[in-house]
């Protein structure tokens, strides 16, 4: 008798534990992240210098009708993306600045045999859908490059602020132009496993083509994930087109459990490129401007830790990316630091 109450009990608990340790619907959820990345890590101010990038990723868009109505027609290419059965459906804005410079700064003459200034001005629109296992985005970067997207005036605030040696090259940045970017890229949940209670690991790679105006690329690469509680989401990104989605899948996670509020991973990962066009090493479309011999393949090599506490994502990765141009001797390091919250 006692065991037949035990049974009965067990099958009666299973539930509420689930809904105990999975208590916040995973459709209903928005998600914010702040980008930051900078070279300072190394000691330098060159190359890639500075980029900061702000993402905001819907809810699923079939929790709410004031966003469902936003899928297009099932006719079109973006309401066939958007309806396929068995995924979640996001929508995504982002908005952002890059700035580039050469080694030095302190001369206001034009370096021929090094990159041109130049930042870049964006707001980024993007369709997301996902299940467990796949990722799919496209993304629409619309901006400007040149004066107007105020790299210079933020450069010089932020010396400005900090002591540094105020830039004084940015006379000879590339010239206004507005431009575009779209990208398409799928991430995958490949392959995962467990080494004991919490602890596990994951294998997340990923592949894409990024044509526009800004930059004609085909990209693919890897990310790898150790740790306790790995969240149930597509891993890490650097600040570039196709970001991944920061909302987990239809999975536990510490981010809507209220059992385990804590996780932390180590990863490692890599990104090959292969590049036809960058509008910050070629210099501008419609006229004449500074510009590089630009090397037609880059890597991206980068390690990092993430710690997810409750609803908040903090991300920091060292990266190292290959040389980018015929004249630049050496690659380039910088850090990348990545806070998100789900809500």
């Amino acid at each position: 008798m006692k065991i037949w109450v035990g049974l009965i009990m067990l099958i009666i608990g299973l539930p509420a534990v689930k809904a105990f340790c999975q208590s916040m619907p995973v459709d209903e959820m928005e998600s914010f992240s702040f980008y930051y990345e900078n070279d300072i890590v190394a000691g330098t101010d060159k190359n890639y210098s500075n980029a900061i990038k702000f993402n905001w990723i819907s809810a699923d868009l079939d929790a709410h009708d004031a966003l469902g109505n936003l899928i297009p027609d099932q006719s079109t290419f973006s309401g066939k993306f958007l309806s396929r059965e068995g995924f979640q459906r996001n929508i995504g804005i982002s908005f952002g600045q890059n700035m580039y410079t050469p080694e030095d700064i302190d001369t206001k003459e034009l370096i021929k045999d090094d990159r041109p200034y130049a930042g870049l001005t964006y707001l980024g629109f993007a369709l997301h859908r996902k299940n467990e296992i796949i990722l799919d985005t496209i993304e629409l970067n619309i901006g400007i490059v040149g004066p107007a997207s105020l790299a210079e005036d933020g450069q010089k605030l932020v010396h400005e602020i900090n002591g540094s040696s105020i830039p004084k090259g940015w006379d000879n940045q590339l010239k206004n132009e507005p431009g575009f970017a779209l990208t398409v890229q799928r991430s995958l949940r490949l392959v995962s496993g467990d080494v004991a209670i919490g602890w596990g690991w994951d294998l997340i790679p990923h592949a894409g083509i990024t044509a526009g105006t800004f930059a004609v690329y085909a990209n693919t690469g890897a990310e790898l994930r150790f740790g306790y509680h790995i969240p149930s989401d597509f891993g890490n990104s650097l600040v570039r087109p196709g970001s991944n989605v920061s909302v987990p899948v239809d999975l536990p996670d510490t981010r809507t459990s209220r059992w385990h509020r804590f996780s932390i991973s180590a990863f490692l990962s890599i990104e090959g490129r292969v590049v036809a066009h960058n509008i910050f090493l070629d210099g501008n479309t419609f006229t004449d401007s500074h510009s590089v011999d630009k090397k037609p393949f880059v890597g991206d090599f980068s390690a990092g830790l993430s710690v997810n506490y409750k609803t908040f994502k903090l991300t920091y990765a060292h990266v190292y990316r290959s040389p980018e141009f015929e004249e630049q001797d050496k690659g380039h390091v910088f850090g990348s630091l990545t806070l998100s919250y789900i809500f």
